[in-house]
């Protein structure tokens, strides 16, 4: 038994002197890795970097990231302010909240910082694209891209998507059973940016087919870029290929058209201003910019159509203040046609009637759900943030950022820390955006709400977006009442967009015709 006892004492020393030099090792190595990053300050400036922790060798924290979630950039917020350092898949990241550190990276644009996206996005979308546009070409496209969202081309719009949105919403209370109202406001918004936006001819087969695609593109966007069978980037690949080749009829179709005639969509919109400028559009630009309108519409409209629906579930006082709304600007009736089946490419049935009622003057005049957008917009931006790398060292916030680090702008994060909002940030409270709160905060306030970013990369589609979300909640006050279809509010999963992790499934009911008088009836 001695020798025995001998053995498994030796065996036992030999594991701890193991197990003590392998945390010997790996203290060293967290060591080294700390004093690389710190080294790799810029010497030039006498400024220190940010606080902040590049984690483990190699990893970084980017495990850290990918469980907490947004947790992970809060719980860092609140130990270092609001510029710290990090390490996040394989790069340095500054991450950088408050109206004024943002605004810093927001109008640094070409000269400060420029945009960073990952090179699987840049093979997926193109060249010819505001992703990967600089400097004057990124000038110069958006002068183009803007015609597709001025007033006029919106007005041409709003007609249409509130066919489609009334269409979509009497379906859903049509349904019989509790909806995904996640995965219908994608398959909704891909419909109305393929159709409307586009102006892409496409039965309810083809639409499926397309979207489908679509998707599995974009989730593909952010692959590793290795093009290697079964890849996630050779699938985006392959998807993006699929939509060149149907784009490509429908586009050749648009360039022979009647160059004199009136562009009616956003495609004949570039071809027409492409050629005032003295530029004839190739097919693959065309192709290109076809699949980042789409791509702009997708996921982020989708998102915020379902905070939309999700919030003002939760707040049922902001429903009865829509309503009343309504009411006054003499729109509270609601369609009166019988719901339609789902899932139709985009507008009402046939047989329905009803002329659309709404325009942007219209809206215009409805204050408060102007005010529920910007609130929803403001509590659950589709996108957390945007990533810049620094063209050249400067100074932020007392603390240096070297050049070529990665940038990270928070929304989020400026949003929930915004003290110039007399209500507490975290609360939903519309009021917050009525004409005399937004009087009392004046210019200074406008880096504390960037839901579409700032600057020279700010979101050419903000106000289509907004107004598809204003078209939204009166379709779904005068039309439907929805309820949970699940034992209690779903937890909702911010990165990379935000959204309920079960996809918020709800019944939907139509609303029973009130007497007349109540203004509301069907």
């Amino acid at each position: 038994m001695f020798p025995w006892g001998l053995s498994c004492l030796s065996v036992l020393g030999a594991a701890g002197t193991a197990v003590l030099c392998a945390g010997l090792l790996l203290s060293l190595a967290q060591h080294l890795w700390t004093l690389r990053w710190m080294l790799s300050r810029d010497r030039a400036s006498t400024l220190p970097l940010p606080k902040g922790s590049m984690g483990w060798p190699f990893f970084g924290e980017t495990l850290h990231w990918l469980v907490q979630g947004s947790r992970f950039h809060s719980s860092r917020r609140e130990r270092y302010g609001t510029v710290f350092k990090t390490h996040l898949l394989g790069r340095p990241v500054i991450r950088v909240s408050g109206a004024e550190n943002v605004r810093t990276i927001l109008l640094g644009e070409h000269r400060l910082v420029r945009s960073q996206w990952p090179q699987s996005a840049h093979i997926l979308l193109g060249s010819h694209t505001l992703l990967g546009a600089v400097g004057e070409p990124h000038r110069r496209r958006r002068k183009v891209l803007a015609r597709v969202f001025s007033r006029a081309a919106l007005e041409r719009y709003v007609p249409r998507l509130q066919g489609a949105l009334r269409h979509e919403v009497r379906s859903w209370c049509a349904a019989g059973g509790p909806v995904s109202v996640y995965d219908a406001a994608k398959a909704l918004t891909f419909r109305m940016a393929a159709r409307i936006l586009l102006g892409l001819r496409l039965d309810e087969a083809q639409c499926a087919t397309l979207a489908r695609t679509f998707e599995q593109l974009v989730e593909n966007l952010f692959a590793l870029p290795l093009d290697v069978p079964f890849s996630g980037l050779r699938k985006g690949i392959r998807a993006r290929d699929q939509l060149h080749q149907h784009l490509e009829g429908a586009i050749s179709e648009k360039l022979h058209e009647d160059k004199a005639a009136e562009p009616g969509d956003a495609l004949e919109l570039i071809i027409h201003s492409a050629r005032e400028l003295g530029h004839e559009p190739s097919m693959q630009e065309l192709k290109e910019s076809a699949v980042e309108l789409l791509f702009a519409s997708f996921f982020t409209t989708a998102s915020a159509s379902t905070s939309l629906v999700l919030l003002l579930l939760q707040h049922p006082a902001a429903i009865a203040k829509i309503r009343e709304e309504l009411v006054a600007q003499g729109l509270g009736r609601a369609c009166g046609c019988a719901p339609g089946a789902a899932g139709g490419c985009v507008g009402p049935p046939p047989d329905c009637g009803c002329e659309p009622d709404l325009s942007l003057a219209a809206l215009g005049s409805l204050r408060y759900v102007d005010c529920v957008v910007k609130e929803v917009l403001r509590l659950l931006p589709p996108v957390s943030g945007g990533y810049r790398t620094a063209l050249r060292t400067f100074e932020l916030d007392g603390y240096q950022i070297p050049k070529g680090w990665s940038v990270m702008y928070s929304i989020r994060d400026t949003h929930e820390t915004a003290a110039v909002y007399r209500s507490p940030p975290e609360g939903f409270d519309p009021e917050r955006f009525g004409a005399a709160r937004e009087d009392s905060r004046g210019a200074s306030s406008r880096f504390h709400y960037i839901p579409f970013g700032g600057g020279a990369r700010s979101c050419l589609g903000q106000e289509l977006a907004q107004t598809v979300l204003q078209l939204l909640a009166v379709e779904l006050v005068r039309t439907a009442r929805w309820e949970l279809a699940t034992p209690a509010f779903p937890a909702l999963q911010t990165v990379p967009i935000v959204h309920p992790v079960d996809g918020l499934r709800l019944f939907f009911h139509p609303l029973a015709p009130l007497v007349a008088g109540d203004g509301l009836c069907l």
